[in-house]
């Protein structure tokens, strides 16, 4: 009874808001599509460095986790997916004969014009913000599955805490993965697969909370190195090019909406607990 609601608790809040930030995006595709993309990037950033600053890290160091240890894992999380992308970088020039090399690209070029160098460098950062958001997902399905074996109704108030925090970070994920892809349907299937994730960690959780439970800390400190190498090593980047100040002031504007969305429910979600 208990890993049944578990299972179905963990699906709706995984996959469910990627379906819930899908169509929030898709509502909002209609006004100035030229402009929206770069503001959509920086709510993205802002979603995914407030999921990593004001929601995964607080949460891993209010444990009974050594701080020491968990810098070390964050440190070596950043290393990680910067390597990853240096990886997915290296192979695609190969795969074109030369290595593509990159001079502050983004500065020359709008972002529709993106040549293969370009894409190969968001293939990067989808893989990061992939493996990131699968051991996040993880770490969601462990949390739901403990607050089950605790009380039902607990239960339920964390799947709905995490749906609702998700929303915000999964409309940054898609952002950037609809730039590493060019079939927008791609881009939804692969963060449902890592929003599915979630019941893996749900099913896991149920039968393993007790030891599962000592490495939470661990797995929120790993997703929270790649929003942060995501949202500074990619999106900002795209960001800094010369504007108008009202377009500057626009792009700030959504960078701090997203910090502010993912922020007031992380503090509704915390309440509702």
């Amino acid at each position: 009874m208990t890993l049944g609601a578990i299972i179905l608790a963990t699906l709706a809040a995984g996959i469910g808001s990627v379906w819930v930030a899908a169509l929030l995006m898709g509502l909002g595709k209609g006004q100035g599509a030229g402009i929206m993309p770069q503001r959509l990037l920086s709510l993205a950033a802002g979603a995914l460095l407030a999921t990593a600053f004001m929601h995964l890290l607080p949460e891993a160091f209010e444990s009974h986790a050594d701080a020491h240890d968990l810098f070390i894992v964050l440190l070596v999380g950043l290393v990680f997916f910067f390597l990853l992308s240096k990886a997915e970088l290296w192979h695609h020039g190969h795969e074109h004969g030369t290595p593509q090399v990159h001079h502050g690209h983004h500065h020359a070029h709008g972002h529709e014009h993106a040549h293969d160098g370009d894409h190969s460098h968001h293939h990067g950062s989808g893989w990061a913000v992939l493996t990131g958001d699968s051991v996040h997902c993880f770490g969601d399905g462990v949390l739901i599955a403990s607050a089950f074996l605790a009380d039902m109704r607990l239960g339920l108030i964390a799947a709905i805490s995490v749906l609702a925090h998700e929303v915000p970070h999964h409309m940054g994920d898609i952002v950037v993965l609809r730039q590493s892809s060019s079939n927008r349907r791609t881009a939804l299937i692969k963060v449902s697969m890592a929003g599915a994730v979630t019941t893996l960690g749900g099913v896991v959780g149920y039968f393993l909370v007790g030891q599962l439970h000592e490495l939470l800390p661990y797995f929120l400190v790993v997703a929270s190195s790649s929003f942060i190498y995501v949202a500074l090593a990619d999106l900002i980047p795209q960001l800094q090019r010369r504007l108008s100040a009202g377009e500057t002031a626009a792009q700030v504007g959504w960078l701090l909406l997203g910090i502010t969305m993912v922020t007031l429910v992380g503090r509704m979600a915390h309440h509702a607990h």
